[in-house]
């Protein structure tokens, strides 16, 4: 098993930004993303790590920036540590399988979630008022029902500490601009319904995801991370039933796990007990083999 990283130490590169999983470097012209073992929920990250997280995040954002270029192109220039800027090299066995060297864009300051089912903050929502995002859904419809067709509703992109907050189309384009906010949300379907029949086969249903876009001389790309356990509710096909919450090949495992202590959602977090966090990283790694058909441990 591999060491669990919670924080990276590179001090001849340059600290661009840290996230709640990934530390950023700039490296000439270029950012290297590491992801790193952090795992978050309700938007506070948990003080241990989960072993083989960073490396699945990597690498099945990989795939999926690879299976979707057709629709939209992304940022991913490189996961090879051999092809990275020299400065790298000396923290190659830290960087290698969790890492990747993008193209600088500006990110556009939306998150822009798609929902081919109603759970999570949607349903809340949708109880709280029969709206997600300011859409107005029919009445009547039940935890984990598949919508006729996926919706598009952004959210707020906050900062760490902070939680994302569904928006309406509305006040989304007032963070960017409507031609804009056509493009996400035409590419956002697009990627979702490509990506969720292909999962549908290995017997996978994507529930919902999270997607982050870029601007690079006014073309828009895909940032940061794609359709990952942190980004997506993936649910066993074979499993589901609507009415309830589902298994889950994601973080909701975690989710559940502190809801069910009566978790505040405020730090300090508390400590995950071990089979938490060893159930969590089999999650990982069984979503990472079940849509690649490729292992990592």
């Amino acid at each position: 098993m591999p060491k669990v990283i919670l924080e990276t130490n590179f001090p001849n590169l340059n600290l661009f930004a840290k996230g709640k999983v990934r530390d950023i470097y700039k490296v000439g012209d270029h950012l290297l993303l590491v992801s790193t073992d952090r795992i978050s929920a309700f938007d506070v990250i948990m003080g241990q790590g989960i072993p083989y997280k960073g490396i699945v995040l990597t690498k099945i954002s990989e795939y999926w920036f690879d299976f979707s270029k057709d629709v939209i192109p992304n940022h991913l220039v490189t996961t090879n540590v051999n092809e990275y800027p020299a400065e790298c090299k000396e923290y190659a066995e830290y960087l290698e399988g969790r890492s990747m060297l993008v193209k600088m864009a500006k990110v556009v300051p939306i998150e822009c979630i798609v929902r081919g089912y109603i759970s999570g903050s949607g349903w809340k929502d949708y109880q709280n008022t029969g709206e997600i995002s300011g859409i107005r859904l029919p009445k009547g419809l039940i935890e984990s029902e598949k919508f006729p067709e996926p919706l598009f509703t952004p959210s707020t992109k906050a900062e760490i500490g902070e939680h994302d907050e569904n928006i309406s189309a509305e006040e989304a384009m007032k963070l960017t601009d409507e031609k804009t906010f056509r493009e996400l949300e035409e590419k956002s379907l697009e990627v979702y319904k490509k990506a969720s029949e292909f999962a549908l086969k290995k017997g996978i249903i994507i529930a919902d995801t999270k997607m982050e876009f870029g601007l690079i001389n006014g073309d828009i790309i895909l940032v940061d991370e794609l359709l990952t356990p942190d980004s997506s509710r993936f649910w066993p096909q074979d499993k589901y039933e609507t009415g309830r919450g589902q298994d889950s090949y994601d973080k909701q495992f975690v989710r559940d796990y502190l809801l069910s202590i009566n978790f505040n959602k405020q730090p300090p977090p508390p400590d995950l007990p071990d089979d938490i966090i060893s159930k969590t990283s089999e999650k990982y790694l069984d979503i990472y083999k079940e849509l690649t058909g490729n292992t990592i441990a």
